[in-house]
C-alpha cells in the first residue's frame, strides 16, 4: 500500500481536530485558525492509498524552538508503522531545535527513547468555578484594548520564544474571550477562554497571584454561562492547584511536558495554565 506524508490542508487540519476530539482531548472549536497563522506548514498528514490515517503538528518558533503535538494514528492503522513514519517526518522538520511536547503520561517511556526528557506534568482541572472577585487594585479589561506589543511582551515571559503571529488571532478569533488584569496600569494577568465541544478551554492563564488568577477564571467563565471550563495547569504551581480545588474544579487527566534540550527559562510562578497542548 502507498503511504505519503505531506503538509496538511485547511480541511485536513479540521479533520485532525475531529480526531483529537475522538481521543478525548477536546480542542477548542476555532483554535486551528491560530495554529495555521503561527506556522502554515506545521501540520503533516499521512495518507494510505489516499486516505488520511495519521498526523502530527510540528510548529517552529523563532530560530531554535519547536513544539510537537496532535500525534495521532487512527485506530485502524495502529501498530502498522504509519504513525512512526509521520513522527520521523515531523521531527525532521524540527531538526536542530529544542522541541517540546505535552504527551499522555503513559507514553513518556516512548518519548524518552526519542530523546525527550520530562520537565513537569500538566493536570487538566474541569468544572464550573465558584465566584472569585478581583483583588483590591486590580481591574479586568478586554485584552484587545491593551496595546498588542505590551501583551506580546508579557506572553514572552511564559513561553520560550516570541509568538506574535499566534497570539494575535488567539485573542480575536470567534467563540472566545480574552481578558487582561491591570494593576496601576501594568499587566498583572492574562487569560483566554475558547468554546469547545465539551468544557470551554482556558489558556493561557498567567497571573501575579492566585487571587488574580481566580478572578480571571471566573470572569472568563462568565462569558460562557452554563458551560464547564477546563484548564491545563502545571503541577509545579502548587498554589494554582489549590486554587483550582477551592473554585470547585476537579482533576480530569494529565499530560507530560517534555523537551529534547534544556528546559526553557520561563516565569514559573505566574504560569497557571498553558495556552495549548497542541502548540505549547
Amino acid at each position: 500500500m502507498a503511504f505519503e506524508i505531506a503538509t496538511a490542508s485547511a480541511d485536513d487540519v479540521a479533520l485532525i481536530m475531529d480526531w483529537a476530539n475522538d481521543e478525548g482531548w477536546n480542542p477548542a472549536n476555532t483554535d486551528r485558525f491560530a495554529f495555521h497563522a503561527m506556522d502554515p506548514g506545521a501540520f503533516l498528514m499521512g495518507r494510505r492509498d489516499g486516505e488520511p490515517v495519521a498526523c502530527i503538528s510540528v510548529a517552529r518558533y523563532g530560530a531554535g524552538f519547536g513544539f510537537l503535538g496532535c500525534y495521532i494514528a487512527r485506530p485502524v492503522v495502529r501498530g502498522k508503522g504509519y504513525g512512526i513514519q509521520v513522527w520521523n517526518a515531523g521531527m525532521s522538520r524540527l531538526d536542530g531545535r529544542n522541541v517540546g511536547l505535552d504527551g499522555v503520561v503513559a507514553q513518556q517511556g516512548n518519548y524518552r527513547k526519542s530523546g525527550f526528557r520530562h520537565a513537569w506534568n500538566n493536570a487538566r482541572h474541569e468544572g464550573r468555578p465558584e465566584r472569585a472577585p478581583p483583588p483590591p487594585g486590580v481591574r479586568l479589561v478586554d485584552a484587545r484594548s491593551v496595546p498588542f506589543d505590551r501583551l506580546a511582551a508579557y506572553d514572552r515571559r511564559f513561553f520560550p520564544e516570541a509568538r506574535d503571529s499566534f497570539l494575535a488571532p488567539w485573542i480575536t478569533l470567534p467563540e472566545r474571550a480574552a481578558l487582561v488584569a491591570l494593576r496601576d496600569g501594568e499587566i498583572a494577568g492574562f487569560g483566554v477562554i475558547r468554546a469547545a465541544v465539551a468544557a470551554a478551554r482556558i489558556g493561557p492563564l498567567y497571573a501575579e497571584s492566585t487571587a488574580t488568577a481566580g478572578a480571571l477564571i471566573t470572569a472568563l467563565a462568565d462569558t460562557m454561562p452554563g458551560k464547564p471550563v477546563a484548564i491545563d495547569m502545571p503541577d509545579f504551581n502548587e498554589a494554582g492547584t489549590q486554587l483550582a480545588g477551592q473554585l470547585g474544579l476537579a482533576p480530569a487527566f494529565e499530560t507530560a511536558r517534555m523537551y529534547t534540550g534544556a528546559e526553557p527559562t520561563i516565569d514559573r510562578a505566574g504560569l497557571f495554565g498553558v495556552a495549548s497542548l497542541e502548540l505549547g
